[in-house]
């Protein structure tokens, strides 16, 4: 392409590449101009990269105010030497210029449609943005130990640490793999997701097929926020009253769970359900190394019962985990930090060893890691069954035809032609006395 473009009265002026002259995000134009270096759109083959990275290309250049016309498509990715559009020029290689840059095109035009269907975010910040109003969301419910609400906040905790990395909403997790996070077992998982699901705390975009191919979900606010009446902030409705078994009140305390520690903590031996459990790790998420919380404040924080708030910080506090001092209970210096939790390994491996846990997580993934082995040989096995080749069904028995010469040399066999030994065809009855030279001539 020539350095310079002629312009008005004769004039040249350079020419500025298009990637520049539509706005094109700094991370797309890297993605463009450098590749994949971080290993994002990896895929099983080359060509599966290529793809994926070209598609995220296209969304790229599909965002509102710079969408890109098909033939700024083309030119960025077939005719410039960019790194990223090497699978669009060996596509040209192998399939001609005709067929890529229509390929291109309807590539182009999915991600319009899927833009246009989808939530503005401009960049990361607005996808942290939408993240973090979900995750003010889940913190300021109150979210009771019974009927699973308690792991439906873990599953959830998890999911957000999840989108975070993944920079948006969307976001790609096995039910094993969530299982693990959570340090729960995969029907524990499943069942939690069935009731997000349901709640409307979840969407699944696409279920997770073959070996390596996790489940696509979206997280999102519910649809529909029911207000209850007749309770106040923080209070649990009376029993039989509207909304009292299905919408969690929300509270307007200070103190809540923080689901950024819980992340992080609940994966821990130590909080395993024969340890300290969900409970135990939801409630020194609330605690805090200067102000402390008495019994009250906790179970209106986190939902439990004071018996069973009592009963798990009893247990902090004989593993060094949670210091008490006049009724009130402060996070333990080997786990704080200035503003926030830290988790010390020693000292949260040494719970795990009184109570006999260490090592359970392991155990787990390892379950796991040999449940993904074995699905995979079933796969394997199930493709080589399915393209091995079916034995041939042979109705003529060995003997009845000479090979070399033709001749029928089984006399029961007269009138039937059996040169195909599978499928012996009925040409007529020969009589007996017409003798093997009859009966081979039927046959030939």
């Amino acid at each position: 392409m020539s350095a310079e473009r002629a312009g008005i009265n004769g004039r040249s002026r350079p020419v500025v590449p298009v990637w520049e002259r539509l706005r094109l995000s700094d991370r797309m134009r890297r993605l463009l101009l450098e590749g994949d270096t971080e290993g994002r759109y990896g895929g099983q083959t080359d060509s599966d990269a290529g793809y994926r990275l070209t598609m995220a290309l296209a969304v790229g250049c599909s965002q509102p105010g710079r969408a890109w016309s098909p033939a700024d498509f083309h030119h960025a990715l077939i005719y410039t030497p960019s790194v990223g559009g090497v699978w669009a020029r060996r596509l040209r290689e192998r399939k001609g210029t005709l067929y890529a840059e229509a390929k291109l095109t309807a590539m182009l035009e999915k991600a319009s449609q899927l833009v246009a269907a989808s939530p503005v975010i401009r960049g990361r910040d607005d996808a942290i943005e939408a993240l973090g109003s979900i995750r003010r969301l889940v913190e300021g419910r109150t979210w009771p130990a019974r009927r699973g609400a308690d792991t439906d906040q873990k599953n959830l905790a998890a999911r957000l640490r999840l989108c975070e990395r993944a920079g948006g909403v969307e976001h790609v997790v096995s039910v094993r793999q969530l299982a693990e996070l959570m340090n729960c077992a995969k029907a524990t998982a499943e069942a939690s997701d069935r009731r997000l699901k349901k709640d409307g705390w979840l969407v699944l975009v696409a279920s997770g097929s073959g070996k390596d191919h996790g489940s696509r979900w979206v997280l999102r606010v519910p649809p529909e926020e029911e207000v209850t009446s007749g309770a106040q902030p923080g209070q649990l409705q009376a029993t039989g009253s509207r909304g009292a078994e299905t919408v969690p009140p929300t509270h307007t305390g200070a103190t809540r769970t923080d689901t950024e520690a819980l992340a992080a903590l609940m994966g821990h031996d130590a909080f395993h359900r024969h340890a300290h459990g969900t409970s135990g790790a939801r409630l020194l998420t609330c605690l805090d190394p200067v102000d402390g919380l008495d019994v009250a404040q906790l179970s209106r924080a986190t939902g439990l019962h004071r018996t069973t708030v009592m009963r798990r910080m009893r247990g902090l506090v004989e593993d060094q985990l949670v210091v008490e001092l006049d009724g009130n209970f402060l996070l333990a210096p080997a786990l704080s930090v200035p503003g926030q939790l830290h988790l010390d390994g020693q000292v949260l491996s040494q719970a795990a060893e009184h109570h006999g846990t260490a090592g359970l997580g392991e155990r787990r993934r390892a379950r796991h890691r040999r449940d993904r082995h074995n699905y995979r040989r079933w796969l394997a096995e199930r493709a080589e069954h399915r393209h091995r080749r079916r034995p041939v069904l042979e109705l003529v028995p060995e003997g009845v035809l000479d090979p070399d010469t033709g001749e029928l040399l089984d006399e029961a066999w007269a009138g039937w032609d059996v040169r195909d030994r599978a499928r012996p065809v009925w040409r007529g009855w020969t009589p007996p006395g017409a003798g093997r030279g009859a009966a081979a001539g039927a046959c030939a």
